[in-house]
């Protein structure tokens, strides 16, 4: 487990603990008009300025040489602070992690706060101008996004019971779709999203720059090479180019180092070979996150 589950996992990981999607939280903090101001404005993100540096252009900004240097040490500074938080808001070391399906349906059943409700994904919207429902809120941050029209579903169900909440996050799974948990702020949790990549904007900053934003999952993939039969299925499945079929004996390779343990992979083996491993239970990668 990450220093954040042993610390706030009572016992568990962090996402599991029902006291952080509590309205407890919500109130300790203040964080209903927090969030909302946060919301309205939310378009405004991309050029807000950080520390001197806004998001406009931050692609090109990140590849030059000293200016890169510079955002990825603000960035990093602001996420992996050893120091004890002035702001009781700020993340310790992450902002989100990735989740399997069978931690989300968890999370779903007995951590979210309802209502629940299913939202445009931002991330997308922003950066494509698609909308596409598939991001999953709970409690507080539910109610919000209800007084904004532009991130609710015009066609789909907007409000969802437990169980149609697990069949939605299950369906974007099936497609492919990573599933990651967020603070917001922290340590209040209100976001389940079935992110795409290279969409997403915490997964995005850490494949093309090496910031980590967010935090891989608990798991790793393993194989049963006695089932794998080499298809390459679950090669053009991961997001993360973990997976290769050796081209000598066909058989499957797991790059450990570059799974992020998300188990989408795992929807196209018609074989059943592959399964998740506790991330600790594999000494390559225990304690890598």
């Amino acid at each position: 487990m990450c220093d954040l589950c042993m610390k706030h996992g009572a016992g568990g990981k962090w996402y599991l603990n029902a006291e952080h999607y509590s309205n407890t939280i919500v109130e300790r903090y203040g964080l209903r008009d927090y969030l909302l101001e946060q919301y309205k404005n939310f378009e405004q993100v991309s050029v807000r300025k950080v520390h001197g540096f806004s998001a406009v252009g931050l692609g090109y900004k990140l590849r030059i040489p000293i200016i890169g240097r510079m955002i990825k040490h603000t960035a990093k500074n602001m996420l992996h602070s050893k120091k004890p938080p002035k702001n009781p808001l700020k993340a310790e070391n992450h902002i989100g992690q990735v989740v399997p399906l069978e931690d989300a349906i968890a999370i779903i059943e007995k951590c979210a706060v309802e209502p629940l409700i299913e939202k445009h994904c931002m991330c997308r919207y922003m950066s494509r101008g698609i909308k596409e429902a598939c991001c999953i809120n709970f409690g507080v941050m539910s109610e919000i996004i209800e007084k904004l029209p532009r991130f609710v579903p015009e066609k789909e169900k907007f409000h969802l019971s437990r169980k149609e909440a697990v069949d939605r996050f299950r369906a974007h799974n099936r497609k492919g779709y990573i599933g990651t948990i967020w603070f917001g702020p922290f340590p209040y949790i209100n976001n389940l999203c079935s992110c795409q990549s290279p969409e997403c904007a915490g997964i995005r900053p850490r494949l093309d720059f090496g910031i980590h934003s967010i935090y891989k999952a608990e798991y790793v993939i393993q194989m049963d090479r006695k089932k794998c039969s080499g298809c390459g299925h679950c090669v053009k499945r991961c997001p993360f180019d973990a997976l290769s079929v050796h081209k000598d004996s066909q058989s499957l390779d797991i790059d450990l180092e570059k799974c992020f343990g998300c188990g989408v992979c795992r929807h196209v083996c018609s074989q059943q070979a592959l399964h998740l491993l506790p991330r600790d239970m594999v000494a390559q990668v225990k304690g890598k996150y």
